[in-house]
């Protein structure tokens, strides 16, 4: 998983890429391709 300052450009990479916040912090998940994990904060 990649620790990223933007999140714009990453939730665009894949279509069913999902922007979720979670304690705090925010994710971006893909259930079908698990490369697009990304945590912010």
């Amino acid at each position: 998983m990649k620790v990223v300052n933007s999140l714009k450009s990453l939730k665009t990479r894949h279509r069913n890429c999902r922007v979720i916040r979670r304690k705090g912090r925010t994710y971006v998940i893909n259930k079908t391709n698990r490369r697009y994990k990304v945590r912010q904060g």
